[in-house]
């Protein structure tokens, strides 16, 4: 009677189990931004040693692997400079300590980061601010070679910064510079831009840029449309660029949470923002949309359910609404658990989750910032790992890419319960996916592989639930094959 009480318990531990699997979405961006700009989440601080920065970026990374994500989306070039060896711009004081002084031993950071991440079977994401070129005019480290040194006309001070100024076409061209060269000779597999186009107005200071208005702003009704319109040229180039490149890489946006109120124009959010995308960054994210632009867009609603200016449930709505056929994903305020109280709240993430999770027109989400997650905020991490991304998730595919089915896998067997499985197909493949369940209508994703010749033994997989294992072949854009059962 004992064993048949335990067996009952243990198969309705297993039911729940697998319902709540199904629950979970075959197909979620999973993300988190690492910033690298005041050493924020990577390298922790400057002067680290290589190995520390080593040691730094595999915990990290594998803490978000136990998470369950499977993006990283990391910030290369954070101010005019870079984080791997650059002809363009010098390396990052981030690293060093000293701008233009390469790590010590040498090693290139972009390229073992890129191998760490694929390795755990995540995508890596190169995140660039393309106009911020001096964090501080008085404070940060400025080498010879810093574009500001070497083409001092291409660059405004505002508010204690510098940047590059987005009225001119040197400046777009030599950004466009730096996206072919990250494509061309690294792996990544995403290009990534954040919100700071024109800067956060500080106070009653306006950005000085009324003399380039005057010589290249005719035509426009205003320097607001004027400003709109550099922008737009700048992603319409990030957007010829990576789809004439022979590799095609994603292109992505993480806008400011807010395109317009609705006080502002009858197709804005009803929110009550202080800013803008369109207003006040002068960034047209609904007509790159509308243009198609981008691939994904990932608004930053770092606001809370309920919010009195900028609900969550309210902005999440409305940019479904307004994805025009591109993959939107929900930016995560993560940040916000250390400063505001709404975001104590044991529910809140969850809940967002469940919300978004809701709209077929949102495909996953991003989080800021990587080193949130090492507080286990709320006991997250806990509820990541064993409710909402207890199942591995297929980044979704963007079929405006590719929408071609990979062939199925070849499938040997060794012995009674082990398999070897290979591929021999035309089309380029990045693994394999393994599905466990019942029959073939009624699986979940059990593990994605990322290696060619994967030797699977069936004995690791199954228990008296799971009574079948099916594999897929993943391509690199995503698309998986028709599964084949390992019997």
């Amino acid at each position: 009677m004992k064993k048949r009480i335990l067996f009952f318990i243990y198969f309705v531990s297993c039911v729940i189990a697998f319902s709540q699997a199904q629950k979970n979405p075959l197909f979620e961006f999973r993300g988190v931004w690492v910033a690298s700009v005041v050493n924020c989440d990577w390298p922790s601080a400057k002067n680290l040693t290589t190995e520390q920065q080593k040691a730094e970026f595999i915990k990290l990374a594998d803490l978000h692997q136990r998470n369950g994500m499977n993006a990283l989306i990391v910030q290369v070039r954070p101010a005019g400079d870079a984080l791997y060896p650059s002809k363009y711009e010098p390396w990052s004081e981030y690293l060093t300590g000293t701008q233009g002084v390469p790590p010590n031993p040498y090693y290139d950071p972009l390229q073992f980061m890129i191998e760490e991440t694929h390795k755990r079977g995540m995508e890596f994401h190169a995140w660039f601010n393309p106009y911020r070129a001096v964090f501080s005019v008085k404070e940060s480290s400025v080498a010879p070679t810093h574009q500001s040194k070497l083409n001092p006309t291409w660059f405004l001070n505002y508010a204690g910064k510098k940047y590059f100024n987005p009225a001119l076409p040197a400046v777009r061209n030599h950004f466009i510079n730096i996206i072919t060269d990250i494509i061309t000779r690294y792996d990544v597999d995403g290009i990534h831009i954040d919100d700071y186009f024109y800067p956060y107005k500080e106070g009653d200071k306006e950005f000085p840029d009324e003399w380039f208005y005057k010589k290249f702003g005719a035509g426009f009704n205003s320097k607001a449309d004027w400003r709109r319109s550099n922008c737009d040229s700048i992603i319409k180039q990030i957007w010829e660029t990576v789809n004439k490149l022979p590799r095609r890489v994603k292109f992505g946006v993480s806008p400011f949470g807010v395109w317009r109120n609705q006080s502002a124009d009858p197709n804005g959010s009803c929110t009550k923002a202080g800013t803008s995308n369109y207003d006040g960054l002068y960034a047209d994210i609904v007509l790159w949309l509308k243009k198609g632009w981008m691939d994904y867009c990932v608004p930053q609603l770092y606001w809370e359910r309920g919010h009195p200016l900028c609900d969550y449930d309210t902005l999440l709505s409305w940019w479904n609404k307004n994805t025009f056929g591109r993959q939107l994903f929900v930016g995560h305020g993560l940040y916000f658990t250390q400063t505001k109280k709404s975001w104590r709240n044991v529910n809140e993430l969850p809940n967002q989750i469940k919300n978004l999770r809701q709209y077929p027109t949102t495909q996953g989400s991003v989080y800021f910032s990587s080193k949130d997650f090492n507080l286990n905020p709320n006991g997250w991490n806990d509820s990541l790992q064993q409710n909402y991304y207890s199942t591995p998730a297929i980044i979704p595919p963007m079929k405006w890419i590719d929408s071609v089915k990979p062939s199925i896998p070849i499938i040997i067997k060794k012995s009674n319960k082990k398999f070897n499985i290979s591929y021999k197909g035309d089309k380029k493949i990045k693994g394999y996916v393994l599905f466990i369940g019942t029959d073939k209508n009624n699986t979940v994703c059990k593990k994605i592989l990322l290696k060619d010749n994967a030797e699977i033994n069936l004995e690791d997989l199954l228990n008296n639930m799971f009574t079948k294992v099916f594999v897929a072949s993943l391509s690199v854009n995503n698309n998986i094959s028709d599964t084949v059962e390992l019997k």
